[in-house]
């Protein structure tokens, strides 16, 4: 899975490192969307069991798989239910296709959405208008749906929608902020996609948010939606970005403030029944487990971190400083995991990077020279921001490493450069596309 494991493993703290990236992709492997479905799922002659939740099958079954792990996840389902399946689709980021017999593909942009994304929302809202009262519709829900899964608002254009998103992702925005404004200035997230449909929806869903709240995974298209307009604007506000979104989204939402546009759902549907079925817990424990089968003590301090990616990177590599030189809050050889999602607020230019990249290089300065310990933090989507990178790993030869070649790591994290910083240190993970997305994994080794 690590495409680079050994120019990785090239110098340095290799033992610590060999660990970290041996319990990174068993956590990614045992994450796999096409295996948590086949775990979830049953079929029983005439019913679908779903973690212990039987139900009967009287008519026809619809699939729309969105997200970056849709397509694993609708190949689960048709090895599951076959020619039952009547008509479906998955609409996935580019790149992360694998051919299905039943159900159509669409790849689309991420994180920016493209023309795509709005064909493939428009093929599954043609399949959800098909389901009858006897009928199920299978949502199989992933982290990237926000993106992939598009419907702008009447009188607002893809273009508006996608200088609003990039202006969010820009902004540090949390990611259930950036969904409250996605899920109004659109026709399908925030539960209006199921609010119609007659039949029943069993809804799987793989999340990518920290506390896993199912209403902002994929912007909750088929969960019902505590925001409201006046949340959507006071995010815009925040973040100083109100008066930089285009007219059309400004005047959307001030006419939803006034009670003159559709509100997202707002009330539990009895024929809709939401599933989570993966996380950044489970990745935790999949990551635990690994550790100590190779004989470590592992720890997961926390599923859910967040925060400034560099600040994030700081804090761990203290708790690594402290456990190499005290023994304490853990004795060594330990093994701390960390999963959640951090964020990077980026103001003017900026350079090559990503959160996971800019923990990593942040973390570098703590441990210099402390050897035996390694920090390993990725995207387990495989695509750390805008980069071709899953993330990065550093030891306590790194800032060695740096010096050597002249480079200073906080003028590189001060310009978001840390992509070019971790190359020359070889500190690039790469993975490619996992086909999934359960959050950002973080291991450090101490030995």
């Amino acid at each position: 899975m690590i495409k680079n494991r050994d120019e990785i493993l090239s110098f340095g703290d290799v033992e610590a490192k060999d660990v970290a990236l041996q319990i990174v992709e068993h956590a990614i492997a045992r994450a796999d969307p096409y295996r948590i479905v086949k775990e979830s799922v049953k079929v029983e002659g005439s019913k679908i069991i779903v973690e212990g939740r039987s139900f009967e099958i009287k008519g026809d079954i619809y699939v729309v798989a969105i997200g970056k792990a849709s397509c694993p996840m609708a190949k689960a389902i048709e090895e599951l239910l076959g020619d039952r399946i009547k008509e479906g689709v998955a609409v996935t980021k580019y790149g992360y296709a694998v051919q299905l017999s039943r159900i159509d593909v669409v790849e689309a942009g991420h994180p920016i959405p493209d023309e795509n994304s709005v064909r493939g929302a428009e093929r599954a809202i043609e399949i959800a208008k098909k389901v009858g009262k006897d009928d199920i519709l299978i949502v199989l829900v992933s982290g990237g749906g926000s993106a992939l899964f598009v419907m702008p608002e009447d009188g607002i254009s893809l273009d508006d929608k996608v200088k609003t998103n990039e202006l969010l992702l820009k902004s540090g925005a949390k990611i259930h902020e950036i969904n409250a404004v996605r899920k109004h200035i659109s026709k399908v997230k925030g539960g209006k996609f199921v609010k119609d449909v007659e039949g029943t929806v069993i809804s799987l869903i793989i999340s990518d948010v920290v506390g896993d709240n199912l209403e902002v995974i994929a912007s909750g298209i088929t969960v019902k939606d505590p925001t409201t307009f006046e949340d959507a604007y006071r995010v815009l506000k925040h973040y100083s970005i109100w008066d930089k979104v285009p007219e059309s989204v400004r005047k959307h939402i001030e006419l939803g403030m006034k009670g003159m546009r559709e509100e997202t759902l707002k009330e539990d549907l009895k024929n809709v029944h939401n599933f989570l079925i993966c996380s950044s817990k489970k990745v935790c424990e999949f990551a635990s487990e690994k550790a100590e089968e190779l004989g470590y003590r592992a720890y997961i301090v926390t599923s859910s971190l967040e925060g400034e990616a560099k600040h994030a990177g700081t804090v761990i590599a203290s708790i690594v400083q402290e456990i190499w030189r005290n023994n304490r809050p853990f004795k060594k050889p330990a093994v701390l995991i960390f999963g959640g999602e951090t964020t990077v607020t980026i103001a003017g230019k900026a350079g090559k990077g990503g959160p996971n990249q800019e923990l990593a290089l942040s973390s570098a300065k703590k441990i210099d020279k402390l050897r035996g310990c390694c920090i390993i933090s990725i995207d387990t989507d495989g695509t750390d921001g805008p980069t071709d990178a899953a993330g990065g790993i550093v030891d306590s030869h790194t800032v060695e490493v740096l010096d050597a070649n002249g480079i200073d790591v906080d003028e590189y994290l001060s310009n978001h450069n840390a992509y070019e910083a971790l190359k020359v240190a070889k500190g690039l993970v790469f993975t490619g596309a996992t086909k999934t997305n359960v959050n950002s994994l973080v291991v450090a080794v101490v030995l």
